[in-house]
């Protein structure tokens, strides 16, 4: 017997036309094959880039493969051109310069590459009951009790007093041994377990443990601290003293991992946000000779306000704008007045577990692409640039000819919480800009979650933006 086949009536026709739902993406199987492959080289590039220093040497590393130079003040570039600017070690731009006049604007996409992670304090190196260990200070919005009880590698410099550099990175070679903070058994930590989740732990108890075999001279104080130090000078050449010019970091010794029996997902610290420094450099690699001159922002100190000479409240931006205006003889405010950026910064993904915190019909959703947010901020908007209508259309028309998988949402219900990035110091120079970025599940966790397809999705409207 035939089916009969469903026919709609005109409501269902119009409900169609008219309503709008949030749906999966839906690739291909050649488009998934192809997410999936891009996706390796993100992985390799998070487990390169543990801090941000490790980062910028990896971008560095990657653009001169592809042939781009160290920009030169008052050279003219010609269209096609690719260039780079260093900021101290600690932030990145690349530039590709465009077919059309500098005045008629700029394509820019800020991200940073710093994330939540433990610092070691000025005077780190004590002993406690013959163990030793390294105090820390926590960098960025860092939920403490998540980082007792996972393996901890180091990385960083350290400043020796003859001006000498030091480089450290111990724990992320299967080799190497690693470094740990403590939690009490749940046999002892019935007291512990009747606190408020932020009073359980305190930031001065998250304590690396360094050492545990003391030197056997019954002359000496500290003995396990003396020894740490013997080992310390013997590798490094290094004193306690050089602890006072060193940058030393403790980051998860993770390495990016794929999550699920389909492989859809990865697990990996520093998602935020160098997800998408990685999306937007590639963005930047993939353009050849752009119509508008492209400058891809890999910035510092994101995670702690943008504040210093290599976060974005800093005018090393600026500056390398009017220098390309100065040679190209136009005026530095008319280039920024035409330009168009997009403060690439992920976002909290919907997650079942905690429906609670979340606006459902506003909320972004993992394997659903790129999130487009009009606004970020906290409360009644604060801290955010809210983006205006004219603009959102520029970017919906913009992602939709490229086939791009997006949604629009915002971070959580309104009077929950919330967060900012770096649209602000991009907008003060006039130029229009809108956050868009990667939903992420356990943002800001030792371990973040992503979807390969949405990241495949942000490289795919980066590209766009920079073809625009």
């Amino acid at each position: 017997m035939k089916e009969e086949k469903s026919i709609k009536s005109a409501n269902e026709k119009l409900q169609e036309k008219l309503a709008f739902e949030s749906k999966q993406a839906k690739l291909g199987k050649s488009e998934l094959k192809a997410a999936f492959k891009f996706c390796e080289g993100y992985k390799t590039f998070l487990d390169n880039s543990k801090t941000e220093g490790l980062c910028v040497e990896t971008v560095i590393k990657l653009a001169k493969e592809r042939g781009y130079v160290s920009f030169k003040e008052g050279k003219k570039y010609a269209a096609g051109a690719k260039v780079y600017v260093r900021n101290r070690g600690a932030a990145i731009m690349l530039a590709t310069i465009g077919k059309k006049p500098l005045d008629e604007g700029l394509r820019v996409i800020a991200s940073h590459i710093d994330s939540p992670r433990l610092d070691l304090k000025p005077n780190p190196l004590f002993e406690d009951s013959e163990i030793a260990y390294f105090k820390t200070h926590y960098y960025g919005g860092v939920r403490k009790y998540q980082w007792p009880t996972i393996p901890l590698a180091l990385h960083g410099v350290i400043y020796k007093a003859d001006g000498e550099m030091v480089r450290i990175n111990i724990g992320e070679d299967e080799n190497d041994p690693i470094f740990y903070i403590t939690d009490l058994l749940p046999h002892l930590g019935r007291e512990q377990g009747q606190k408020k989740l932020s009073e359980a732990f305190h930031g001065e108890s998250l304590n690396i443990i360094i050492g545990s075999i003391p030197e056997q001279d019954d002359k000496i104080e500290n003995k396990t601290k003396f020894a740490v130090l013997k080992l310390l000078n013997e590798k490094y050449g290094i004193t306690e003293a050089d602890f006072h010019t060193a940058d030393i970091k403790a980051v998860p010794a993770y390495k990016a991992r794929d999550i699920g029996l389909d492989r859809g997902l990865i697990a990996s610290y520093g998602h935020d946000d160098r997800i998408c420094a990685y999306t937007s450099m590639m963005a930047d690699f993939a353009v050849e000779k752009p119509e508008y001159t492209t400058v891809t922002i890999l910035a510092d100190k994101e995670e702690v306000g943008s504040l210093g000479n290599t976060g974005l409240d800093s005018y090393y931006f600026q500056y390398f704008v009017e220098e390309l205006a100065e040679a190209a003889g136009v005026k530095p405010r008319r280039v920024f007045a035409a330009s168009k950026a997009l403060s690439a910064d992920v976002n909290a993904a919907f997650d079942p577990n905690f429906p609670e915190a979340f606006e459902k019909r506003n909320a972004f959703r993992v394997n659903h692409g790129v999130g487009v947010a009009k606004y970020v901020g906290s409360g009644g908007k604060g801290g955010t640039i809210d983006t205006s209508a004219a603009y959102m259309s520029f970017i919906r028309t913009m992602l939709d000819k490229a086939k791009v998988a997006w949604q629009v949402g915002e971070m959580g219900k309104i009077d929950q919480g919330g967060g900012g990035t770096v649209a602000s110091f991009l907008a003060r120079y006039d130029i229009d800009t809108v956050d868009i970025g990667v939903p992420l599940l356990s943002m800001h966790a030792p371990l973040e979650i992503v979807s390969k397809i949405d990241v495949y999705m942000a490289f795919k409207a980066f590209e766009a933006f920079y073809k625009n």
